[in-house]
């Protein structure tokens, strides 16, 4: 993914009102992002822990969305997956849901998806973030394979997020 400015992050919002996009908090160390190793950047709003964003790059064009984190949908010691990077932790997955873009989105509707608490999947999948004894399967498939799989997952999610 090539390195956005925090104009491009502003404007690739989806879900959410050019106002709130304006408004809502994107990091100040955006030159410290490995951008090379990442699929999307995934950050969580220092004053509201509950919200988080992502952004990423599809077909050439930068789409962000602004999620929500209900709370830890895994208990203490429990292993669940990441249903975008496939990665396993104990206690380390939530649900994060986002409105839906436009018409939808105004009359309450979401879409939700199990996405790694810290929002690092581009990491793991590369090996660049560790999660633990028996956090990444056992695949044949390649190390590219592995990522086109994290951008086809991201993308289909949110097409669920854009679809009217």
């Amino acid at each position: 993914m090539k390195q956005l400015t925090e104009q491009e992050i502003r404007a690739a919002f989806v879900n959410c009102t050019k106002g709130e996009a304006k408004r809502l908090a994107v990091p100040r160390d955006l030159a410290d992002h490995p951008w090379d190793d990442l699929d999307y950047l995934g950050w969580r709003d220092p004053q509201a822990p509950g919200r988080a964003y992502l952004v990423t790059e599809l077909a050439g064009t930068p789409r962000a969305l602004v999620l929500r984190s209900p709370g830890h949908t895994s208990g203490q010691g429990r292993r669940s997956m990441c249903s975008i990077c496939l990665t396993t932790h104990d206690g380390n997955v939530s649900l994060m849901v986002a409105p839906k873009a436009g018409k939808a989105g105004q009359q309450g509707n979401s879409v939700g998806v199990y996405l790694c608490d810290d929002l690092a999947c581009s990491l793991y999948v590369r090996g660049r973030r560790d999660a633990g004894v028996g956090a990444r399967l056992h695949e044949t498939i390649t190390l590219e394979e592995k990522i086109h799989r994290v951008v086809e997952n991201l993308a289909a999610f949110l097409a669920k997020v854009t679809e009217a």
